[in-house]
């Protein structure tokens, strides 16, 4: 039997790129795993909602004045029926049918969590193009030293997320304080 993997993808105002994204969803290689996908809203007044009804995803909600990152990763995780968790933002795009693998794979036989590599869009701005540059080389380092990682496209097994949940009070980098609680631990 398959193990499930729940994407989780944080959403307000996603319709331009969110078709695209559930389509590479659709089109990951399933021969390992099963795939849902939950999509966690903050008010989305577009046509986000429609697009994730048409590709089945469940839907759940945050209200936009309870948003945190850490919070709305918890409802999600919450509502997610997968053994692991993996999490894209609404507006990223997953590159290759193995996206899913490779992020989950290694979270079967060597670590915890686990981060896939970001390169943007026309429009994201120079500065983040030099930190994409930075902390997504284009050789994977598993396992790598230190805590890096960002939930824009990440996976972590769903034990763990349980043992330590996201932080829903911090206002950013809820992921690297996870990550850091592991190294810690």
């Amino acid at each position: 039997m398959k193990k499930l993997v729940s994407v989780v993808i944080r959403t307000l105002n996603e319709s331009d790129y969110l078709d695209e994204l559930l389509s590479k969803i659709g089109g990951q290689l399933r021969d390992r795993y099963d795939i849902e996908v939950v999509i966690v809203d903050s008010g989305s007044t577009d046509n986000t909602l429609d697009i994730a009804k048409k590709w089945q995803a469940k839907i759940t909600y945050i209200k936009k004045e309870n948003f945190s990152f850490g919070r709305s990763l918890n409802i999600g995780c919450k509502f997610a029926n997968g053994e692991f968790l993996v999490f894209i933002s609404g507006h990223c795009i997953p590159v290759g049918d193995d996206w899913v693998a490779n992020l989950v794979e290694p979270l079967e036989t060597i670590c915890g969590y686990t981060y896939g590599q970001q390169s943007g869009r026309d429009a994201t701005k120079f500065s983040e193009r030099e930190l994409f540059k930075k902390y997504f080389p284009n050789e994977s380092r598993v396992p790598q030293k230190g805590f890096f990682i960002n939930n824009a496209n990440s996976a972590i097994r769903k034990d763990i997320w349980k043992k330590y949940l996201f932080d829903e009070e911090l206002t950013g980098c809820e992921d690297m304080d996870l990550a850091k609680k592991l190294v810690d631990d």
